[in-house]
């Protein structure tokens, strides 16, 4: 039976990988400065991240959500201590689609309104309301359709006063710097004049956390460089560091009650080790901190090569832009250079999401490979 033929492949097939590198049946080692879509936070096969899902599985892997599961307090509690995010409830799921989602729904069960205002160059995921929200009209079907979006200009106060006024808003969703998009911020003035009419017509404010949560900025999230609070945070790729784990944050005024949200495997047992697991690494290893040092020197670097036309993003959530379409030169990096890189829709930017774990003289090599690739 043939596989339904969705996605364009390198011709690479990864068998093992540790730390940053990933090995491929060629027996060639590659770099790998995308993680998977911005999955491996914590490096491949991180010992802590083995041990805890070793141990786990010896004793019970899954079980429903109609059972205790004291992991996922333990869990909770230890995001909010990390995030500063004091107060939020937790709702687990398995995806950033499914976040989005639950995030969405959530707000609109919360203010009894039906329409989101969403951004241009947004991706919030590829089920019903998020896709709906994301701007790439091609993967959007009739049925999805039927959602009510908005999308505006980052920056555009007016329109989204003018849109809010009419009080049928359940939610303004944002991402803080935008990932599949190209890397794209708002202004922390405008990510504050976003709250600040959010509060004033009702509506919710949900920061997609989706890529960039978990350190990858620089901070735990984003949104939290820019001064303000989220009525709900979706969350997922690094939080489990290869296994699916997705969630929301919820604003404590957003009162819960039996069957308003559910899961089947979200916040399974192993899920929850994994994202402890990236939580102690994190910790331990001040990760947090690396991400945003490391992210300033590689700024300092590329902006010494004269064909970057522009370096976007911050931390370890970067792009580089030029004024030529990126697709040959990524070829060249994986075939020629052994380095894995991601691109957007923004044709002319190449997209570096590597582990956390990275290190200055992987940055050097590929910033090598680059000069001797343009």
């Amino acid at each position: 039976m043939p596989l339904f033929d969705v996605y364009p492949l390198y011709d690479v097939t990864p068998v093992r990988a540790k730390g940053v590198h990933v090995y491929g049946a060629d027996r060639k080692k590659y770099l790998d400065l995308y993680g998977g879509h911005a999955v491996i936070s914590i490096g491949h096969q991180h010992p802590v991240y083995n041990r805890r899902l070793k141990k786990q599985i010896s004793k019970i892997g899954f079980y429903s959500n109609a059972i205790q599961n004291p992991l996922q307090k333990q869990l909770a509690d230890e995001i909010e201590a990390q995030s500063g995010c004091e107060g939020y409830q937790l709702f687990m799921c398995s995806s950033g689609a499914e976040a989005n989602e639950n995030a969405l729904k959530l707000a609109s069960f919360y203010n009894k309104k039906a329409k989101v205002v969403a951004f241009k160059n947004a991706f919030h995921g590829r089920t019903s309301a998020a896709v709906a929200a994301t701007d790439t009209p091609k993967i959007i079907a009739p049925l999805n359709a039927q959602q009510e979006v908005i999308f505006l200009d980052f920056g555009d106060e007016k329109a989204l006063e003018e849109t809010l006024r009419k009080e049928d808003v359940c939610a303004v969703i944002i991402e803080a710097i935008q990932g599949v998009g190209g890397l794209d911020m708002p202004t922390k003035k405008f990510m504050q004049d976003v709250e600040k009419l959010c509060r004033k017509y009702n509506s919710c404010l949900i920061a997609d956390e989706v890529q960039s949560g978990f350190g990858r900025s620089g901070a735990f999230f984003a949104y939290q460089h820019f001064g303000v609070t989220p009525d709900i945070i979706s969350m997922a790729k690094g939080m489990g560091n290869g296994f699916p784990v997705g969630g929301i944050f919820v604003h404590p005024k957003i009162e819960p009650w039996y069957g308003m949200l559910g899961t089947t495997f979200g916040g399974n047992h192993l899920a929850c080790q994994a994202s402890l697991a990236v939580l102690e690494v994190l910790k331990k290893k001040n990760l947090i901190s690396h991400a945003a040092s490391l992210g300033e020197a590689f700024e300092a670097r590329a902006k010494t090569i004269k064909a970057v036309k522009k370096v976007k993003g911050r931390g370890l959530m970067l792009g580089l832009e030029f004024d030529f379409e990126v697709s040959e030169l990524r070829k060249k990096l994986i075939y020629e250079h052994r380095i894995f890189t991601g691109g957007s829709s923004n044709k002319k930017l190449l997209r570096i999401l590597p582990p956390l774990t990275i290190q200055q003289k992987h940055f050097d090599y590929f910033f090598n490979a680059l000069e001797k690739s343009l």
